[in-house]
């Protein structure tokens, strides 16, 4: 029969053997016994049980009365075994108590082992044993002084200077009453060290005074309240004293006990109800450390003089933190303040704790409802793939293998779960990387790329755009381990206990730890019911190995500094400037930082500190949208994205952008892009100056054989558009050309290169006789004459200006009437060599509008120069006259202007850099303009996203053609 039945069955279990567990020992002749197993919830049933027929000593105290407590009633008096022991006997043998003869034995209410009883206390007494001690003064020594402390009374306890004394240190105690589960009373026992003197024997030294007696909060964690009861004052207990124990007379009571005393006077006049899952939480401390042996560690004192400690005690051979167990098991609660107060390593197991038990919905979480996240669980999203790009110390692109080679699908962003690196700030808007960030990101590159990894992937998260953002949608990012299966030996030793720590064997080597350990990041501080890494202790183990090792961002020192001149945002001519030091060296180590385009991509030189723009010479990949410029993008990330290449650099063009060749290890990375169809060789500037280029057109050839890709329609002999932003068909007419005169507006004249009546007006020009000026009046020159104005009076004097426009360049000059000579009608009648063009579907600012100069400016530069040629793919024809400043020059050719090596138009650039914006569509438009609009417009959303030249203030809202005349530019004639 167990103690669920006692309950219930009152006197009828008398004489009744049961079973049960010793919860405490009030007295020397009392016990808390409660029940093995209980089918009700909460805590188990328990009897108070005082040895039947023994009076033993009570604690006497001094007292008056304040208050009234009535008669206590139903004290039940029994027999206690343990194994076959009778405790009654052994409390007695040892003169502990003494055996009651009257009172009850009257009413024959006795101990059925009464006469045993009598027999042990006799032989007590002969010897001498306990309360019959012979000895003088034995009696009074036996008496324990209690400190104030043990009566309610803590005015005089220090414990600040207890804390100062033993902090840190275990303290050995027994646990006197448990007030809740997370607050116990404890007596502190005396402690000592025996010290060896002069004669060789020892003493015993006190180094704490003798039975401390103290109220202990367990560090970092609360239970459940126990709430308060009604009392009327009192503090008297109606006990039966030492001359009628057991008696059920009317007669007053002796006092409490040291514990009934203080349940008593820590009770307050108003009634509250208990917690939920207190009792159950009070039980389960009292169930392991009442009355028993534990360790105190004092961590801290509050600002009320309370102690806060850690409470260790024993099961069998196993040592256990009670705080931990009570949150462990939902009996309390991670509290942040006495929390602060412990390691980092005990406060992080309390946290770990309470997560698991609200997620698990445990005892006093039964009910919890999480805080709104804005992150959520992945599950069954592990891959394995090889490592693409590292964006930053704490995010990587990830290939998966499970989708084809090529495929820009297969490219996973991961951010690595729980850790937050150094940010790698942004040169465009000239944020530097923060200390360490550099170092993070490339301790990452140099073990990642290129490498098989396995990802777990852990979580994802939803972020909000920062104020300012120029989007406002939301982004998911997701979130994962990554782990290196093949490390190397020192990345194992380096987290060697990742295992122990986390319960399970890893997968590899968690990158994540690596980059901890090394002091290049820190763990995320998750909220309450965050999702976090499945590694997280691990996590947190690294870093702490990094902060006690003062490494990386931890350290005292300065971040290292590194000056890095990029030369991607800078202007073009200091790019310029850097090219005779590009091309002093034969093969150049570098880094692929990022990949542009499929033939263009960012470098950095580790020799010069700097950073460039580089593309392939003479091979061109298809344009932003068009068919297989992703494809051929995703290939190249694939095969150098920030791997160590080597460069020869040939020239810059007009960006700054550094042409040359490129070797992967012993290939030409430009050979790649050519067998697999994903470019095309661009040889109409001549071969002659390409590093192998019959290596190139033989990789061009193999595709070409085999259709791939862009070569798919290939028929020997014809041209095929590989999807440039030209938008180049075989019907428009395309011509090679150099800009030579510069108007403003989006004009300019163009001479054909190869043009065969240049030779034959130069041999006409030199044939005249130019040695002698006119006389006046022999020669008078009219408008139509190839001269732009003339005076409408006769000419009076050799100095009268005429403005003259030159045929061949296309551009006018003011000169004197003495300067001018007459031509043969042959030459003044044939065609101009100068032929004026516009830039198609673009409308660029007069000089005489917002951004018109920087137009100019910037059309001037990129197009004149010795040297400098063009494709111009003609797109329409304006035959109404083409006359800018009065001249007749013939139709007007609306062109795509296209630099010999340039990854875009000319037209697209300027779109591109702010300083022109696209015609106004109409609603029915050839296919062909269509398409070639289509492929500008991603140039100017580009500018009107980042705010650059006329978008700098918003969209413009005018729509209307440009109507000023062109201001006349300087210069004067090319002859």
């Amino acid at each position: 029969m167990n103690l669920d039945h006692v309950v219930s069955m009152a006197s009828a279990t008398e004489n009744q053997w049961l079973k049960g567990r010793v919860k405490a020992v009030t007295s020397g002749d009392c016990l808390v016994i409660t029940a093995l197993t209980h089918n009700r919830p909460g805590a188990p049933p328990e009897k108070t049980i005082t040895l039947s027929s023994l009076m033993a000593p009570k604690m006497e105290v001094a007292f008056k009365v304040d208050y009234k407590v009535e008669a206590i009633a139903g004290r039940e008096f029994g027999s206690v075994f343990l194994g076959n022991q009778n405790l009654a006997k052994v409390v007695v043998q040892n003169g502990w108590a003494k055996v009651r003869e009257q009172g009850q034995q009257s009413q024959g209410k006795v101990s059925p082992y009464i006469v045993e009883l009598l027999q042990l206390q006799e032989q007590a007494k002969q010897e001498g044993f306990g309360c019959f001690s012979k000895v003088p003064g034995a009696a009074e020594a036996s008496i324990r002084d209690l400190p104030p402390s043990a009566i309610g009374d803590a005015g005089g306890f220090d414990a600040m200077g207890l804390l100062a004394a033993n902090k840190g240190k275990p303290m050995e105690g027994v646990v006197e009453q448990v007030r809740d589960g997370s607050t116990i009373r404890v007596y502190l026992l005396p402690e000592f060290q025996f010290v060896q003197v002069r004669d060789g024997s020892t003493i015993r030294v006190y180094l704490l005074p003798e039975f401390q007696f103290v109220q202990v909060f367990v560090a970092g964690i609360q239970s459940p309240s126990m709430g308060r009861r009604n009392t009327n004052g009192n503090v008297v207990e109606t006990v039966p004293d030492e001359s009628n124990n057991g008696d059920a007379s009317g007669e007053s009571r002796g006092p409490l006990t040291s514990a009934q005393r203080l349940a008593a006077s820590a009770a307050s006049s108003g009634e509250v109800s208990a917690d939920p899952f207190g009792a159950e939480a009070k039980y389960f401390t009292e169930h392991r450390v009442l009355s028993r042996d534990v360790r105190i560690v004092l961590e801290g004192v509050d600002k009320f003089n309370n102690l806060i400690g850690s409470v260790h005690y024993s099961d069998g051979e196993v040592v256990k933190d009670l705080g931990l167990e009570l949150v462990e098991n939902g009996l309390a609660k991670y509290v942040e303040w006495s929390a602060n107060m412990m390691e980092e390593e005990a406060k992080r197991k309390l946290k770990a704790a309470e997560l698991q038990c609200k997620k698990d919905r445990v005892k006093m979480w039964a009910s919890y409802v999480p805080p709104a996240t804005n992150s959520k669980a992945l599950h069954d999203q592990n891959f394995t793939g090889k490592v693409v790009e590292v964006v930053s110390g704490d995010c990587v692109v990830v290939a998966d293998d499970a989708i084809p080679y090529g495929s820009p699908a297969a490219e996973r962003r991961v951010n690595l779960s729980s850790i937050r690196c150094p940010k790698m700030g942004n040169p465009r808007r000239e944020e530097k990387p923060a200390p360490y960030a550099r170092e993070a990101r490339e301790f990452l590159r140099q073990r990642l790329i290129g490498k098989q990894v396995i990802v777990q992937m852990e979580y994802s998260r939803k972020v909000t755009p920062a104020e300012g953002a120029t989007t406002t949608a939301d982004r998911i990012m997701d979130f994962g381990s990554v782990f290196i299966p093949s490390p190397s030996k020192g990345d194992t030793e380096e987290v060697a206990t990742a295992s122990a720590i986390s319960g399970t064997q890893p997968a590899g080597v968690n990158i994540a730890e690596l980059l901890l350990s090394r002091g290049f990041g820190n763990v995320v501080r998750h909220r309450d019911f965050e999702e976090r890494s499945n590694h997280y202790d691990a996590l947190l183990a690294a870093e702490s190995r990094a902060l006690s090792g003062k490494k990386g961002i931890h350290s005292a020192k300065e971040a290292p500094a590194m000056h890095i001149t990029d030369l991607t945002v800078a202007a073009a001519k200091k790019a310029k400037d850097f090219l005779p030091s590009l091309q002093r060296i034969r093969r150049i180590p570098a880094v692929v930082e990022y990949v542009l385009s499929g033939h263009r991509c960012k470098l950095y030189i580790p020799k010069l500190t700097c950073s460039i723009a580089f593309a392939f010479s003479g091979v061109r990949c298809p344009g932003r949208g068009e068919p297989f410029s992703d494809e051929a993008i995703s290939v190249m990330r694939r095969r150098i994205m920030q791997r160590d290449v080597e460069i020869e650099v040939e020239t810059v063009d007009r960006t700054g952008t550094f042409l040359g060749s490129m070797w992967e290890g012993r290939t030409n990375v430009a050979t790649v892009l050519l067998e697999a169809g994903l470019a095309k060789m661009q040889t109409s500037f001549g071969a002659d100056r390409i590093v192998e280029a019959h290596i190139l057109e033989q990789a061009e050839r193999t595709a070409k054989n085999q259709k791939l890709k862009i070569w798919e329609n290939y028929v020997e002999g014809q041209e095929v558009s590989n999807g440039s932003t030209t938008v180049e068909t075989r019907q428009k007419e395309t011509l090679k050309v150099a800009v030579t005169e510069v108007l403003g507006g989006g004009r300019f004249y163009v001479q054909s290169v190869g043009d065969q009546r240049i030779a034959s007006i130069q041999n006409q020009l030199a044939s005249l006789s130019v040695k002698d000026a006119p006389i006046i009046g022999s020669f008078n020159p009219k408008r139509g004459d190839i001269i732009v104005s003339a005076p409408r009076e006769a000419i009076q004097s050799p100095d009268e200006k005429l403005e003259v426009f030159y045929i061949d360049y296309g551009n006018q000059e003011l000169v004197p009437y003495s300067a001018i000579r007459p031509v043969d009608p042959s030459v003044s009648s044939a065609p101009g060599l100068a032929q004026l063009c516009r830039l198609a579907y673009i409308k660029v600012p007069s000089l005489e509008e917002d951004f018109g100069p920087e137009a100019g400016e910037y059309l001037h530069t990129v197009t004149l120069g010795s040297g400098k040629e063009f494709k111009a793919v003609i797109e329409e024809r304006d035959t109404s006259g083409g006359k800018v400043k009065g001249q007749g020059t013939g139709t007007e050719l609306a062109v795509t202007l296209i630099a010999a090596d340039e990854e875009i138009s000319v037209n697209a650039a300027m779109l591109q850099e702010g300083i022109a914006k696209m015609e106004k569509r109409r609603r029915f438009e050839h296919k062909d303009k269509q398409a070639a609009l289509d492929a500008l417009e991603k140039f100017q959303e580009e500018a009107r996203k980042a705010r650059t030249g006329i978008w700098q203030y918003g969209d413009v809202e005018s729509d209307d053609e440009d109507t000023a005349p062109a201001r006349k530019p300087a210069g004067g004639g090319r002859r």
